[in-house]
């Protein structure tokens, strides 16, 4: 991993992001654009973002707002990774994104205009805007990336499982460049109360809404939502050496499964969660047991972070554990690109942030090695990043010091 473009709740660009979770600063406020929804707080994008300015130019009126988040992020990665239009050749450069749900804001407003102005009210750009493949496929056209090219859809596994897709094509040869990640800006009132109605989110009846996620806390009681872009540049370490850049970390290992038991809720025994890991690690050559650093999905779900938990404690015990999203709130399909972009930086830092607003643990995370209060520094030569998924969809990734 030799670039990282960020754009979430914990602010615009890498240096930001990785101070803001670093200090366990939570992001979660009230949400005008809620209205009345039933949840009325989110974790969002900070109003400062400029898609215009930052792309060079007006954009925003072409782009759904999950697309405006992946280009900028994009284009930080690559000038990260120093690819400049002088190294890149297009046809060895793949574009792979997850999002779970795509042109969102788009087919609300224009489902919005249908129902109150008539079908002649639906805007020219709507299709353009919303199809949920666009994301890549306009990434292609602004970066000239002539590659194989396509979404993914895992739900909040689905930027995990962009990147693990990323990984086999520069493993068979397929790319030089790997452009990979995952973007979702849903945070509007039609998905939070179809959340709400899951009982999937925290109302925080017991916190203020910054203290509400609370990944594997005692007093958790659903997730936040929230938005956001993180993309990474994949490349094989001799074309990175090559061109003097430094890597992050390196991605070592993917695995994928499917839980095939229930719509929402994961396998109450974790088997999906564990033959994901365990396939991670198998596919990287290492031994789960002796895994440094764990970057958690663990979304301040009850069920889901006691399964999450137990997976964890059974196969990795050694392990420091942390969950980003105590302070990012769920990204949903750009969570597990996010959390692989923070997992990557821990270990070229040597620090694992803490998991902001954990206090008590719950049932069998008291049993692991939770990063908690402070910054832990120490010896991380390994790590996992987990991402699962309504659906049952499980997406780990892998990573050893660069």
């Amino acid at each position: 991993m030799t670039g990282i473009g960020l754009v979430t709740p914990a602010g615009v660009g890498r240096t930001a992001n990785w101070a803001t979770v670093c200090a366990a600063r939570p992001t979660t406020r009230f949400v005008d654009a809620l209205g009345d929804a039933p949840v009325g707080f989110a974790s969002i994008v900070p109003d400062t973002f400029d898609v215009d300015r930052l792309a060079g130019r007006r954009v925003s009126r072409l782009y759904d707002r999950s697309t405006q988040f992946a280009l900028v992020a994009a284009r930080a990665a690559l000038n990260d990774a120093r690819i400049t239009a002088s190294v890149l050749d297009g046809a060895r450069v793949a574009v792979i994104i997850g999002t779970a749900f795509g042109g969102a804001q788009t087919f609300e407003a224009n489902h919005a205009m249908l129902l109150t102005e008539g079908p002649g009210a639906v805007n020219a750009r709507f299709l353009p805007k919303g199809l949920v493949n666009m994301v890549s496929g306009i990434l292609s056209i602004e970066l000239g990336a002539t590659g194989p090219n396509m979404v993914v859809s895992t739900a909040c596994a689905s930027g995990a499982t962009a990147i693990g897709i990323g990984l086999g094509l520069l493993r068979s040869d397929v790319a030089d460049l790997v452009v990979c990640g995952g973007t979702d800006a849903s945070v509007t009132p039609l998905h939070v109360a179809g959340f709400n109605k899951l009982r999937a989110l925290t109302r925080a009846r017991k916190h203020t809404p910054a203290r509400a996620s609370r990944p594997f806390d005692r007093d958790h009681d659903g997730f936040v939502m929230a938005e956001g872009a993180g993309i990474l540049v994949l490349e094989r370490d001799a074309d990175a050496v090559a061109r003097g850049v430094k890597p992050y970390a390196r991605l070592a290992g993917y695995g994928a499964s499917a839980d095939a038991h229930h719509v929402t809720a994961p396998h109450p025994e974790g088997h999906g969660a564990k033959a994901a890991v365990r396939a991670a690690c198998r596919d990287a050559g290492l031994d789960p047991r002796e895994i440094d650093h764990v970057n958690a999905h663990a979304t301040s779900t009850p069920t889901g972070d006691a399964v999450e938990a137990a997976v964890i404690a059974d196969l990795m015990p050694r392990a420091a554990v942390t969950s980003t999203k105590g302070v990012t709130g769920h990204t949903l399909g750009a969570a597990g690109a996010i959390e692989a972009a923070y997992t990557a930086l821990a270990l070229r830092a040597q620090k694992v942030p803490p998991t902001a607003n954990l206090q008590v643990p719950c049932d069998k995370a008291g049993e692991l090695d939770l990063v908690t209060s402070s910054v832990r520094t120490g010896r991380f030569e390994t790590a996992i990043s987990s991402s699962f998924g309504f659906g049952g969809h499980n997406a780990v990734l892998a990573f050893t010091a660069a």
